[in-house]
Order: C-alpha cells, then sequence, then structure tokens
C-alpha cells in the first residue's frame, strides 16, 4: 500500500470540529463579511493566551496576570508586521534594523513604506538576531546617516527565541521601538511569557502550515488601548465617524473576515496540544539522530529562559557528509516552488545562485521528496536575496552558513510517531 506523504505541518482541525462549527454559526447568521462575531471571539482568546504567563516566571516579581495586551486580528501576518511599522512612524527614507535570517514578510513590509531594510546577522546559539551586531549597526547608522533606524524587528526562526532581555535592553538604550516577529513562534516563551508580548507591538501568523491556523490570518499585539484603536483605525481603510465615508489619513482593507476567525476559535481549543506535539516531536528526532554522523539536530539553549515551540525541526548536515544522487544535485532547473507555494509561476534561467545550499543538503531534499516526505532548505538570508542587494547589512556570517547546511523536517500534529520513525530511516537510507 502506498504510504501518504508527509508534509512539514499540515493544518489540523480539532476533533471536536469546532472550527466547522463556527463557521456554520457564521453562514447561519450571514455574518460572512469581515469583521462579527467569530472575529470578536477570536481576539478575546488570543488576549486571554498571550497575557498569560507560565511557570516558574508566574511566581517571580509578577502579579497573576501582569500583562493587558489587545490584539487585532487581521488578514495575514504580513499585515501585520507593515500595521505596526506605520505605527512606529516609519517613512520613506527611513531605516529599520532587521533579522536577516527570515522569511521575506519580516522585511518587504519595510519596503512597501520606502524605507530600507538594515540587516542583522545571527547569534550561533539560536540562529536569531545577534545583539551584538544589532548595537554595531545602530552605532554605525547614527553615524553615516545622522539618525537611528525608526524601529527594530527580530524574529523567532522556526518558533526559537530571540534573546529578549539583550534585544530589549539595547532597543530601551536607543529608545527604538521593538517590533517582535512571533508569526513563527506562537506560543514560544521566553522566561515563562509569550513572544510578541515583550516589544511595542507583537507578529503573529495564522497560514495554513503555522502552529494553528484561520486558512490566511495574522494578528496584531499593541500595548495599550490607544495603540489598539490606532492600528484598528488603519486596518479598516482609516474611515472616520460620520454618516458617509471620511478618511484623513490612508488605511488598509486588513481586518480579517469572520468565516476565517471561526476557524481560529476552533483551533484555539487545541492550540496547547498543537505545541506539546512540536515539542514531543523534536525530542524524537533528537533521540533518534543522535548517534546519526553528520547529522545535527538544532535545539533550543539549556539556560533555562528558552521555551520554543519548535514549529519546524531543523538539522544541519555536515558538509562532507555523502547522500545518495548527490552527483546530480542542482543539475535540473525546478519548476515551481519547493513546497508548492501558491502563485510561484515564473521558471528560473538556471538551477544554481551564488548563495544556495550545499550539494549533499539538496540530494537529501530530492532523496525525501521521492520518499514521500516533504524536506526543505532553511530559509535564505535576506542579505543575499538579489532584491535586497543594496541594502545595508551587518554580517558574521553566520546565517549563510547555517544556509549552506541546514534543512526544515515535518514537525505538524498529522506526523506521528510512526512517520518520525520512517522520516529518520530514510535519511540513514540516503547517507552513502
Amino acid at each position: 500500500m502506498e504510504r501518504k506523504r508527509i508534509y512539514l505541518c499540515l493544518a489540523h482541525m480539532s476533533d471536536a470540529g469546532l472550527e466547522q462549527k463556527y463557521i456554520q454559526e457564521a453562514f447561519d447568521t450571514n455574518w460572512v463579511v469581515p469583521l462579527g462575531p467569530n472575529v470578536n471571539g477570536f481576539e478575546a482568546d488570543l488576549e486571554s493566551f498571550v497575557n498569560e504567563i507560565a511557570g516558574q516566571a508566574r511566581n517571580e516579581d509578577r502579579n497573576e496576570n501582569p500583562l493587558n495586551k489587545r490584539v487585532v486580528a487581521l488578514s495575514a501576518g504580513t499585515a501585520a508586521v507593515h500595521l505596526a511599522l506605520i505605527a512606529c512612524g516609519v517613512k520613506p527614507g527611513d531605516e529599520v534594523c532587521v533579522q536577516s535570517f527570515t522569511f521575506c514578510a519580516s522585511s518587504h513590509p519595510i519596503t512597501y513604506l520606502g524605507a530600507t531594510p538594515v540587516f542583522i546577522d545571527s547569534e550561533k546559539d539560536t540562529w536569531n538576531m545577534d545583539p551584538e551586531l544589532l548595537e554595531e549597526a545602530i552605532k554605525d547608522r547614527i553615524a553615516k546617516t545622522g539618525k537611528k533606524p525608526k524601529a527594530i524587528v527580530p524574529v523567532a526562526l522556526y518558533g526559537m527565541p530571540y534573546n529578549v532581555d539583550r534585544i530589549m535592553e539595547i532597543a530601551n538604550r536607543y529608545d527604538i521601538p521593538v517590533v517582535e516577529d512571533a508569526a513563527e513562534g506562537f506560543g514560544s516563551r521566553w522566561k515563562g511569557q509569550v513572544l510578541g508580548t515583550f516589544g511595542k507591538y507583537g507578529v503573529l501568523s495564522f497560514n495554513g502550515n503555522k502552529m494553528i491556523t484561520t486558512s490566511g490570518g495574522g494578528a496584531l499585539i499593541t500595548s495599550n488601548e490607544d495603540e489598539w484603536r490606532e492600528i484598528m483605525m488603519y486596518a479598516t481603510q482609516y474611515r472616520e465617524s460620520y454618516p458617509y465615508y471620511q478618511h484623513e489619513k490612508i488605511g488598509y482593507n486588513y481586518r480579517m473576515s469572520n468565516i476565517c476567525a471561526g476557524i481560529g476559535r476552533g483551533q484555539m481549543t487545541v492550540v496547547n496540544d498543537h505545541i506539546a506535539h512540536h515539542k514531543h516531536v523534536q525530542k524524537m528526532y533528537e533521540d533518534l539522530l543522535a548517534d546519526v554522523p553528520g547529522i545535527k539536530v538544532h535545539a533550543q539553549p539549556s539556560s533555562g529562559e528558552y521555551d520554543s515551540n519548535y514549529w519546524l525541526v531543523t538539522i544541519t548536515l555536515d558538509p562532507s557528509l555523502k547522500i545518495k544522487g548527490q552527483e546530480n544535485a542542482y543539475k535540473t532547473i525546478v519548476q515551481g516552488a519547493v513546497g508548492g507555494a501558491a502563485g510561484v509561476i515564473h521558471v528560473a534561467d538556471s538551477a544554481t545562485t551564488d548563495c544556495q545550499p550545499n550539494d549533499n543538503v539538496e540530494a537529501l531534499r530530492v532523496f525525501m521528496d521521492q520518499a514521500g516526505v516533504e524536506a526543505r532548505p532553511v530559509w535564505k538570508p535576506m542579505h543575499k536575496q538579489p532584491v535586497y542587494k543594496h541594502c545595508p547589512a551587518y554580517v558574521n556570517g553566520v546565517s549563510e552558513a547555517v544556509f549552506r547546511v541546514g534543512m526544515c523536517l515535518p514537525a505538524g500534529p498529522y506526523v506521528s510517531d510512526e512517520d518520525v520513525h520512517y522520516i529518520v530511516d530514510c535519511i540513514k537510507q540516503a547517507i552513502e
């Protein structure tokens, strides 16, 4: 019998079918447009989740529930980054410090506003923004431009928390607002506190392959009621309170639909189960691959502050490792995008670029694909993307080095223990 394909992180609905219940309620009441009871309910659920302090941190000089963050449900995580930057006052000619090792949604909104991304490379332990390089960049941009960056955007890469204490200390010292891109880190924590609640704004994503999904969607976490109201205005075309359409600022049609929010309400009932499953799968990979030469599973530092949701499991391959079929790596141009990204129709002119994974990484991707397992390279650093070749970048070689040897493995709720054993067996079979 043919084995079902194993995907990185396939959307998983609650066993109770609550997503369908809330969607049906929207149809029954004809609330099928943006806004509505499901949007309000989903935002309330998110606020309860992000304001919770867990574990030991609850008892360390904190009240039972010291946070009072507000959440705005939006059409995408990218929209949340965009609105957060607007709220930070980013305008044409400004600069924004952003992690280089990330998906393009962290940096593209900077360019939407006519500003320039200043890319910051990674630290070795977490692969996230290097605080020392961040401060070096801030000092250098002030010296070269006469003004400081307008915002700082750290990213929870594959769910891994960034060094919150150090980044916030630098940001506060230079009085630069932080927009936490926790799109991949929903439910990840730093010292028991949910990512996205430390900076001025926090960004969440509910894309189809995230920890929970609303089909497509995201959310912006704000610090207080005034900021929440301002974001709400920008997300609804900045329509003023007149009996006709009055616009005094440029706004955007970014609010989440009542249908998508219904999915989100159902998903919030299983979010903790999803997080626990991802952590369980991560531990299985760590144990099963521990004795495989040339393969290393990336894991959070053991210092105690980090609590990753392990959205995806990531591994690195030693450059000397030989994979079956390696001699054919990059010989064929890929038709479309690895992972089947919707809307990708442009065919590349060449199979190679000046910055790409090693041949053994590509060979393993192809081997796993033929075995019915979705595996992908890690994100290509933004400072090596052609569209950003003229942007300032403060690099130490870490993200480029990881990109050459890194790979993502399935970890979603549909990935069973049997699947993990099969995936590990495939990796072992692929090694010459």
